[in-house]
């Protein structure tokens, strides 16, 4: 079962990552994959059957404060090796589809976010070891901020190689966000969540999990203190569109 084409091309749907949370106690969060006035989809693992009705509330840390809508699921896609599991969600409600309209909008920060200054800007620090992805990173980087920052609140994307040298940078300078690997060598992403959330000028950074771990893998970064945990293959370019949106720098 898929939802209406109709309602489709009505709502189109915009690649946008944020933070899912459910209510009735489920322990795991998981994320949208993208967003429409009419409904998104979450990747997860939980298993859920179409017709099921659930209220949840997407946020993205320091960017955006959770915002609560009930939905229905609308169809189930199976997990496969390029791409992971999840079940789309369609909204009814119409107060709901202006929450989700206000944040396709680009709903700014509200007060009690944390929100980049205009002389700092926003700055990202990604943590991963591989030089590939870190030389495919930089070319979107370069990418976005040649064709769409203008000049406008700046957005800098900064690079460590391991947790330890993450853990020196986070020391040195302010950072607004960070990205990282669970699986590094010298110092692992869990090691490194768990000394960013027991440092005092560090436990307040949103942190964003990359991995190609499972269940068991997300279940210990949540506990850690991670804010969104992300499934390989990832699509890194969704995570800065996103932020750009929030930070209304598009």
């Amino acid at each position: 079962m898929s939802l209406d084409p109709a309602d489709q091309r009505q709502h189109p749907r915009v690649p946008t990552i944020l933070r899912v949370d459910y209510a009735h106690g489920r322990p795991l969060r998981d994320v949208t994959e993208n967003l429409s006035a009419g409904g998104f989809f979450v990747q997860t693992e939980q298993l859920f059957a179409v017709g099921d009705e659930l209220r949840l509330a997407l946020s993205f840390p320091g960017l955006l404060d959770p915002v609560e809508v009930a939905g229905i699921v609308a169809w189930v896609r199976l997990a496969a090796p390029d791409q992971p599991g999840g079940v789309g969600i369609r909204v009814e409600s119409e107060q709901d589809r202006r929450r989700l309209g206000d944040i396709l909008s680009a709903a700014g920060p509200n007060d009690s976010a944390v929100t980049p200054s205009e002389q700092d800007g926003y700055r990202v620090l990604i943590v991963e070891d591989n030089p590939h992805i870190i030389e495919m990173y930089s070319y979107v980087l370069k990418k976005l901020a040649s064709n769409d920052l203008h000049g406008k609140v700046p957005l800098e994307v900064h690079f460590a190689p391991d947790g330890h040298h993450a853990l020196l940078r986070l020391r040195e300078d302010r950072f607004s966000l960070v990205m990282l690997d669970l699986y590094m060598p010298v110092m692992d992403g869990f090691a490194l969540v768990e000394r960013i959330r027991e440092e005092e000028e560090l436990k307040g950074i949103p942190v964003i999990a990359i991995s190609a771990g499972g269940k068991e893998a997300q279940e210990r970064a949540m506990q850690l203190g991670v804010d969104i945990y992300l499934r390989k293959p990832v699509r890194f370019v969704e995570v800065l569109e996103t932020v750009k949106q929030l930070l209304r720098i598009r």
